[in-house]
């Protein structure tokens, strides 16, 4: 755990959240400012910076992420209809904090680029 990461002390539960998930693994809550009628982030436990930080030691959390991302988006309903995935890597990708995470984001038709 990094003790200045938000995200860590929010999976200690030092900052409450609204959680949709849990397991050994991973954390899911609501996003505090969605931008869609369904927004979640979905964080490892283990503090990694970003993507551009895994190391081949973390490939396979990196892996169960894309599972843990799909139970949260069936568990939300988000399964049939669709889903958009986006991980911010680095600041200028719109990353403000610098614990890995996938927003998860649903409920209404999107376009691209944006939501």
């Amino acid at each position: 755990m990094m003790e200045d990461c938000i995200f860590c002390k929010i999976t200690a539960g030092e900052i409450p959240s609204k959680k949709v998930y849990e397991d050994e693994d991973f954390y899911a809550f609501e996003d505090i400012a969605p931008v869609a009628p369904v927004h979640v982030l979905v964080i490892p436990k283990k503090h990694v910076k970003s993507i551009a930080a895994l190391t081949q030691d973390d490939a396979a959390v990196a892996g169960r992420m894309l599972f843990a991302i799909q139970k949260v988006a069936a568990s939300l309903g988000l399964a049939e209809d669709g889903y958009r995935v986006v991980f911010n890597t680095g600041e200028k990708a719109g990353q403000t904090v610098h614990h890995m995470h996938a927003h998860i984001l649903g409920g209404k038709e999107m376009a691209w680029p944006g939501v």
